[in-house]
């Protein structure tokens, strides 16, 4: 239910957040960086549990693919969902606590802040507000794991947030909420059966067609109008790496039933980009 998978790209992200840092100038401290990890990890756990629960019904009718459809993990073994309810408050809870605890030791305490805002609109995304099933999760999840996770790798080595990193984080967070259009164009079947009014449950595939474009438009333009002002060379090359993907995409969206080439896109833009930010720093 943890979605290991997706906890590995959470610290690749995370790790991207640090390189930024230290591409403008950040000293790097590996205990912060260890700590930010092992405080971040069962947050990003806890919002998976979170999403297991509340989506229990909707997954038992979804088409599962690597990327949608859930873990699958209740349905396979039978447990009953509060299980993923349980394990959601507790990871929460431990990596909540385990920041509150460094704080003493160094943490800073805007890397705290934006924990809690992941950890807060996280869970918002499935349960409470559930934005997800009220048209806005995309654009919920797009900002967590666009701007937030890069910004709290930032601040975890900086100690604050500035505006900077997050204009250089607008590409990846514009292939992020493509990402998810994709994602859930898969789930539509099984969310509009239990009633979660995603955008793909919503709204015809023309139009959501268009709003992919809006969103491919974005991170191209954010790279073209950043170049050479925040984002060096080495990052707006890295960026244009997943140009082929982007492109697949957006034709592949709505006429195809597997999110793939969105998710590679989304992968190779994290992993390229963390990359570049290093070169940068080094």
């Amino acid at each position: 239910m943890s979605r290991p998978d997706q906890l590995a790209l959470i610290a690749l992200v995370y790790v991207m957040g640090t390189a930024i840092a230290l591409a403008r100038g950040v000293a790097f401290d590996p205990t912060e960086a260890i700590a930010g990890l092992l405080a971040l990890l069962p947050v990003a756990a806890s919002v998976h549990y979170a999403n297991e629960y509340a989506d229990y019904f909707a997954d038992y009718l979804a088409v599962r693919t690597p990327f949608s459809g859930g873990s699958g993990a209740l349905q396979r073994t039978g447990l009953p969902r509060e299980i993923a309810l349980r394990a959601a408050v507790g990871t929460a809870l431990a990596g909540i606590g385990f920041a509150l605890v460094c704080l003493v030791h160094g943490y800073p305490p805007p890397a705290l802040y934006l924990l809690l805002g992941i950890a807060v609109f996280g869970w918002a995304y499935s349960v409470g507000p559930a934005l997800a099933w009220r048209g806005l999760g995309e654009l919920d999840n797009a900002a967590l794991g666009g701007i937030a996770l890069p910004a709290y790798g930032f601040a975890v080595q900086a100690g604050t947030v500035t505006p900077a990193v997050v204009l250089v984080s607008i590409p990846f967070c514009a292939l992020v909420f493509v990402n998810l259009l994709d994602t859930t164009w898969v789930d539509r079947e099984a969310d509009g059966a239990v009633g979660k009014r995603t955008l793909a449950t919503r709204w015809p595939a023309a139009r959501l067609r268009a709003l992919y474009l809006l969103g491919v438009a974005v991170w191209l333009a954010s790279v073209l109008l950043l170049w050479g002002r925040l984002l060096p060379d080495p990052v707006v090359l890295a960026n244009l790496l997943a140009a082929p993907l982007v492109a697949w995409g957006a034709w592949w969206y709505t006429r195809r039933r597997s999110p793939f080439p969105s998710v590679a896109a989304m992968v190779l833009a994290a992993l390229s980009g963390t990359v570049a930010w290093l070169w940068v720093a080094y």
